[in-house]
């Protein structure tokens, strides 16, 4: 089968697998998930929430976090690792949403790429989750399914593969199958030591082909 079929394959066996999908970082509004993507670099959604309430009890809005130095910032989000160039780009962000967007959150890629430290990851995210319009979040476990199954050829870099991508997987579905990826990757096909014997998609994996010769 070509690309396109091996990706409406592998879509459906995903959505059998896990009928009910979404974004694990906790948040209620658009600039907390904004805020919570960029702490989840290098951290885990786990402890992003956790560190997300206490950010939030002392800053519970856009203006209030605006207000907040970097300084004061950092003394919270340490935790997440990163502490100093996170609270930079939050500090900066927050600024910027409020001042330019009036504490409102853009629905556009092109501005949402414009606010700091937001780059088409968390762009993505947004579209996706918060506004309902097609998205492709090209995070770790996305990238590294997608080359194991041979949706994509050895591409590494999050931007190609999501240009990759975009050609194969129906615009209305590239947001829940990111998240299921995420499922996947976490259940199933762990990174280096994938359960291959537990896999609903072993028979369509490039990955799983290969080590069977």
């Amino acid at each position: 089968m070509d690309k396109k079929e091996l990706a409406l394959a592998v879509i459906a066996r995903l959505k059998n697998e896990y009928p009910e999908t979404h974004c694990t970082l906790d948040y209620r509004d658009a600039w907390q998930l904004l805020v919570s993507v960029r702490l989840a670099a290098q951290c885990t959604d786990a402890r992003v929430n956790v560190v997300m309430v206490d950010l939030l009890k002392q800053y519970p809005s856009v203006a209030a976090l605006a207000a907040a130095s970097p300084e004061e910032i950092e003394a919270i989000v340490r935790p997440c690792g990163l502490g100093r160039s996170k609270a930079r780009d939050i500090s900066a962000c927050m600024r910027m949403l409020h001042e330019q967007f009036h504490d409102q959150v853009p629905d556009t890629m092109e501005e949402l790429l414009s606010l700091p430290g937001v780059g088409r990851k968390s762009a993505n995210l947004v579209l996706g989750d918060v506004f309902g319009k097609p998205a492709i979040v090209t995070d770790t476990h996305c990238i590294r399914l997608c080359n194991l199954i041979g949706l994509v050829d050895n591409i590494k870099e999050p931007a190609k593969v999501e240009k990759e991508l975009w050609k194969i997987i129906p615009p209305e579905e590239g947001n829940q199958f990111c998240h299921r990826l995420v499922d996947h990757g976490r259940a199933v096909c762990i990174a280096r030591r994938p359960q291959c014997d537990k896999c609903c998609l072993s028979d369509l994996c490039r990955y799983h082909q290969s080590q069977a010769i």
